[in-house]
C-alpha cells in the first residue's frame, strides 16, 4: 500500500461519528499538502497505527503499560516513513508484545482518531508537542503466546477483557473518545471476516 491507496481508503471510509469525520478530513488534507507527513520530522503532525487487538474468541483486548505515559494504551507506533500503515500496526504488535501470530480481522480501517501527544523527552532528547494522525486497524492474536514486554516502550502486556478496559486507563480522553468508541464500534459494526 501506498500513499494513494491511504487517500483512497480514507475517501471510502465511513466515518462513525463527526470525530472519525472531522479527522478523516483533516487526514486527507494533510495527505495531499505535506509531503513528509510519514516521518516524524515533522514536529507537527504525522501518522501512526495503532491495534484493537482482540483474541480469538474475541473476548478480551491486548494492551502495554507505557512508560511515557505510565498508562495502559493500545499497541502501535510511528509510520516512519512506511505508507502501508497496516503493516505498521502488525509489526509494532508484533515488536511490543512479543506476539508473533497476529492477523487483521479485515484489512479495512477500523477507526480514525487525531490525538494530541504532550511534549515529552525520549532517549535524552525533547519531543515538542505534536499531533499523531492515527489509523486503527482491528487485528486477531493468539492469546495462548507468551508476552514480552519492549524495555523502551512498555513494563508490562496483559489481556483484559473487552469492557474492562476502560477501567485500566487513567487518560480520561482517551477513554471517552478512543477506548469506548472502539468498544462500540464492535457491537454496531459488523466486523467478522
Amino acid at each position: 500500500m501506498n500513499r494513494q491507496d491511504l487517500i483512497h481508503q480514507l475517501q471510502i471510509y465511513q466515518a462513525f461519528n463527526e470525530q472519525e469525520e472531522t479527522d478523516r478530513k483533516v487526514m486527507l488534507e494533510l495527505l495531499e499538502t505535506t509531503e513528509d507527513i510519514f516521518y516524524r520530522t515533522n514536529l507537527l503532525a504525522h501518522f501512526s497505527a495503532s491495534a484493537w487487538v482482540l483474541n480469538k474468541a474475541h473476548t478480551h483486548v491486548l494492551m502495554a503499560f507505557h512508560n511515557i505515559y505510565q498508562n495502559y494504551a493500545w499497541l502501535g507506533g510511528h509510520a516512519d516513513g512506511e505508507e502501508d500503515l497496516l503493516s505498521v500496526a502488525l509489526r509494532e504488535v508484533q515488536e511490543e508484545s512479543g506476539i508473533h501470530t497476529v492477523k487483521p480481522i479485515k484489512e479495512d480501517i477500523f477507526s480514525l482518531e487525531t490525538i494530541e501527544v504532550n511534549g515529552h523527552e525520549k532517549k535524552g532528547k525533547y519531543v515538542p508537542s505534536h499531533l499523531h494522525l492515527n489509523v486503527t486497524y482491528l487485528l486477531e492474536a493468539d492469546d495462548t503466546e507468551s508476552l514480552h514486554i519492549k524495555q523502551d516502550e512498555n513494563s508490562a502486556v496483559n489481556w483484559f477483557p473487552i469492557d474492562q478496559v476502560v477501567d485500566v486507563v487513567h487518560e480520561p480522553w482517551m477513554v471517552e473518545r478512543i477506548y469506548k468508541k472502539l468498544n462500540q464500534k464492535l457491537k454496531e459494526v459488523n466486523y467478522e471476516s
